[in-house]
């Protein structure tokens, strides 16, 4: 398993660190504003570039790109959802979407306003949506902004320090360990786990604000 991990480790570290960086960013970008986030989770583009940081100045620079682009994400898709959200609801992947989910958002906003757009961030689907969404309401951009601000710090800290927390854990032991990558992939489990139960909570308070069908 060592051998395993330490390959996929050193394949993500043979990237050059500002390319690897501007990738994060750019794949966070896309997840929020042109709903890439439901088919490749922004939380595994985090966590696997953060798996690679080697130094202090790596991780501050993953952190500041992985905000930059969910902010660069999330307002660009106010502006789609100004412009053009009923269009993009009635088209083709909005009715992809489902029309449970565009309701669970706007009911969501509607009852909590910009604490809908600080819980969002940490939601599939919800985060990809909600922007958009606050888009085709009556809330201002920089009351938008004002509130996912705080939540992106908070989700890019989490995940940027646990991918690299685990794996420089790991390089650190499996010269001691021959079970180092059980630690590894141990630290990720318990990460996953307390996501699971966070998002679970989360989504039944969205669930709750939203009208049975």
């Amino acid at each position: 398993m060592n051998d395993i991990i330490l390959w996929l480790l050193d394949v993500v570290q043979s990237v050059d660190p500002v390319l690897r960086t501007a990738l994060a960013g750019f794949g966070i970008l896309l997840e929020t504003s042109v709903l890439v986030g439901l088919i490749v989770p922004g939380d595994t583009i985090v966590i696997i570039a953060a798996t690679a940081v080697e130094s202090p100045a790596q991780f501050v620079a993953l952190v500041l790109a992985v905000i930059s682009g969910a902010l660069i994400g999330e307002s660009i898709g106010f502006a789609l959802g100004r412009f053009f959200g009923p269009r993009i609801r009635m088209s083709r992947l909005g009715r992809w979407l489902g029309e449970r989910n565009w309701v669970r958002a706007e009911t969501f906003l509607a009852r909590r306003g910009g604490v809908a757009v600080f819980i969002s961030r940490f939601l599939p689907v919800l985060h990809s949506l909600i922007p958009l969404t606050v888009g085709m309401s009556p809330m201002r951009y920089r009351t938008f902004i004002a509130w996912t601000l705080p939540a992106t710090i908070i989700w890019t800290l989490a995940y940027v320090s646990v991918g690299a927390f685990a794996a420089g854990t790991f390089r650190e032991l499996l010269d001691r360990l021959h079970y180092a990558g059980y630690i590894f992939a141990g630290i990720i489990a318990v990460f996953a786990v307390v996501v699971w139960l966070v998002k679970r909570r989360l989504e039944r308070a969205v669930d709750g604000e939203t009208p049975a069908e």
